[in-house]
């Protein structure tokens, strides 16, 4: 006799919307990527101030879409437990 019913566990989200969900993260994810490399390229050939601390911010911001963005959709998005 199994002591676990079949259904525990199991996603009440359809597989469409959850793989969509899923290649939202990595996107996002990858644009992030995308910005801090592009700061990263801005800051080492820049010259001048200016364009030297658009590059370092572009960089932070894109870090900060990295860490907290995907985070809180996942979060928003989290399945509510099965009873």
């Amino acid at each position: 006799m199994n002591e676990f019913p079949d259904d525990v566990g199991a996603d009440p989200v359809p597989p469409q919307i959850a793989q969509r969900r899923w290649l939202v993260l990595v996107g996002i994810r990858l644009a992030g990527v995308a910005g801090a490399m592009l700061g990263m390229v801005l800051a080492a050939r820049a010259h001048d101030l200016l364009p030297k601390l658009i590059g370092i911010a572009l960089v932070l911001s894109a870090l900060v879409v990295i860490a907290v963005v995907p985070a809180s959709l996942a979060h928003r998005w989290r399945s509510p437990p099965v009873p």
